[in-house]
């Protein structure tokens, strides 16, 4: 019996997200599948890496990667989105740079220039809104770094849903005012970065600016939804996932 590439990616189709993020190998083969695509933003080409649904045309979801770049377990998040019945695009805001130290990791946070990355998120969704494949509904989603920068990418370009991930959400009313669609946050309650006080903050800054947000806590830490980390939860984790689902089914 012949044993193809496209025979094994259909066999990791059943294998639970969770086990697929644990394990370099199947994430590795799975984020290999995705299709490479391009597109322009501030005069620069920028890559992502699309994941297509079975059928099409689909609501779409952006995904924005950790500090770590856009590793295989993101695209392997996007994969399993398209398995749901999105186009995901997993897109790229360190120019193909990835890591797994956290000092080389934090380097590529500190270089990052924020107009560019802004611009690069606008284009991306503009390019989600009017492909081919794309029932023309945009979500974005983001883990930590990509939290922060999944509620960037929803006021730059205001989109029908924003997830976040512990992210930086330090925004004021006035910025937060942009926002079109509502906005669902995952936090940590042992968190040391992303704190009680700035969902707090940022709770009463989004009634001012009368946007829909819904806040779920977890008796976790930073990074809990990541099997690779120390600090994953995956009875959390996968509660967080679930609620993810049915917002983005409830608003695309």
């Amino acid at each position: 019996m012949l044993i193809t590439r496209r025979s094994i990616l259909k066999g990791l189709t059943t294998v639970p997200l969770a086990t697929v993020l644990a394990d370099p190998l199947i994430a590795r083969a799975i984020a290999a599948g995705l299709e490479v695509v391009t597109t322009v933003a501030g005069g620069k080409t920028v890559a992502a890496a699309l994941a297509l649904p079975a059928k099409v045309p689909a609501p779409t979801v952006m995904l924005i990667h950790e500090w770590w770049g856009l590793n295989d377990q993101i695209k392997s998040v996007a994969a399993e989105l398209a398995k749901k019945g999105y186009m995901a695009l997993a897109i790229d805001l360190y120019d193909g740079k990835v890591t797994d130290q956290q000092e080389e990791a934090n380097a590529l946070t500190q270089t990052l220039d924020p107009a560019r990355a802004t611009a690069t998120l606008a284009a991306w969704i503009d390019w989600l809104k009017n492909h081919p494949n794309s029932a023309g509904k945009v979500a974005t989603i983001g883990w930590c770094f990509g939290g922060g920068w999944s509620l960037n990418a929803s006021l730059a370009a205001p989109v029908d849903a924003t997830v976040i991930y512990y992210g930086d959400v330090r925004k004021t009313a006035k910025e937060l005012a942009r926002l079109k669609g509502p906005v669902l946050g995952h936090f940590a309650t042992r968190d040391r970065w992303i704190t009680l006080k700035m969902i707090t903050d940022f709770d009463r800054e989004m009634k001012a600016a009368g946007g829909s947000l819904t806040v779920h806590w977890y008796e976790a830490d930073h990074a809990f939804a990541n099997p690779t980390s120390a600090r994953y939860d995956a009875e959390d984790a996968a509660l967080a996932w679930r609620r993810t689902l049915a917002f983005l089914e409830t608003n695309l």
